[in-house]
């Protein structure tokens, strides 16, 4: 995996956790405008990264338009990078 690569994948992994921590606060406070402003802006930020990621390197989930042949088998897998080598 190229240290592109790894960046572009880090930076997918940073996005999602925001998605995930401003989901879940969400819940709690459905009305809290700027939460859902950075929710909002994280979940089109995460969209543009996993386009530009799945057009460079393959698919990262499943459910993805591949290209021929399929590509989600493709390795290595997110989980299988080392990001102590980087």
């Amino acid at each position: 995996m190229s240290r592109e690569q790894l960046n572009l994948l880090l930076e997918i992994m940073e996005v999602s956790f925001v998605l995930d921590e401003t989901a879940l606060y969400l819940n709690i406070h459905p009305n809290d405008e700027r939460a859902l402003r950075l929710h909002n802006d994280a979940a089109s930020q995460y969209a543009q990264l996993m386009d530009m990621y799945q057009a460079r390197y393959g698919l990262l989930r499943n459910e993805g338009i591949s290209r021929f042949p399929w590509s989600y088998i493709d390795d290595p897998w997110p989980w299988d990078v080392n990001f102590n080598n980087f």
